[in-house]
């Protein structure tokens, strides 16, 4: 079977990629943590210190799981105040450049352009800190991973029936661009690339989208343990409501599963 074009991925993957190496130019370092906390609110610094900072030290999900989450989240939500110092501790904990990269381009897809965009100067910052180069990101395109032709002809058809009479053309690059391009991409073991995509639509509380993407990453890797862990981890990031928002559903997905 003839694959799909890949170009529009490739594109983006590129431009990202491009920008990232160009906004690097800067002699500026990365984001830090602000040490005004405690001068605007001594309780807030104290829940920082007791609460979210002590989430590293529980092993529950491995810190560089816990990487991948609160980067994903703050790309995903828009914020970059605290981008730069949760995408230096990831490198720390043994997340990737290329990693970081594919969560900026794969979230791009997921939660909007400009969020994306909005990512690439600080985290180019990050980058020109740790030496980090072209030769250590992602090619713009690169060889796919295989298809499961079986599961991704089963969720063509179930998006031709739902929504093939609303915008055909978007189905057509669901397919294409999404599920026959962005998905296969090396930069991302599909366990990681299932995660942040889930850690995604909880921040940005599209619960509808929640179940096919947890299922998914439970095929893929991820446990019953991780997902409670990500959901605790996740509630400092986005907040108890969105995690509320979701619960229901991923409560429902688990219980589907043996």
């Amino acid at each position: 079977m003839k694959r799909p074009s890949r170009k529009c991925a490739a594109l983006v993957s590129g431009a990202i990629t491009s920008a990232l190496i160009l906004a690097g130019c800067s002699s500026s370092q990365a984001t830090p943590r602000t040490n005004q906390v405690k001068d605007v609110s001594p309780a807030l610094s104290r829940y920082d210190s007791d609460n979210v900072q002590r989430l590293w030290d529980d092993n529950a999900i491995s810190k560089r799981d816990r990487g991948l989450v609160t980067v994903a989240t703050l790309v995903s939500s828009g914020q970059s105040a605290e981008l730069g110092h949760y995408v230096d501790r990831a490198l720390n904990d043994g997340v990737t450049p290329a990693e970081i990269s594919e969560i900026i381009t794969h979230l791009a897809f997921y939660t909007g352009w400009q969020n994306a965009m909005e990512a690439v100067p600080v985290v180019a910052d990050v980058f020109e800190d740790h030496d980090i180069d072209a030769s250590e990101l992602p090619d713009a395109t690169s060889e796919l991973l295989p298809q499961d032709e079986e599961a991704e002809a089963a969720r063509a058809k179930t998006v031709q029936e739902q929504y093939g009479g609303a915008s055909q053309g978007v189905v057509d690059a669901t397919g294409e661009v999404l599920f026959n391009d962005l998905w296969l991409r090396p930069g991302l073991e599909p366990r990681d690339r299932s995660l942040v995509t889930v850690v995604a639509l909880i921040a940005t509380a599209q619960s509808e989208q929640i179940t096919f993407h947890l299922g998914r990453a439970m095929d893929n890797g991820l446990t019953r343990p991780e997902v409670d862990a990500v959901l605790h981890h996740a509630i400092y990031f986005t907040g108890w409501p969105k995690v509320y928002t979701a619960m229901p559903v991923v409560k429902k997905v688990l219980k589907s599963r043996p």
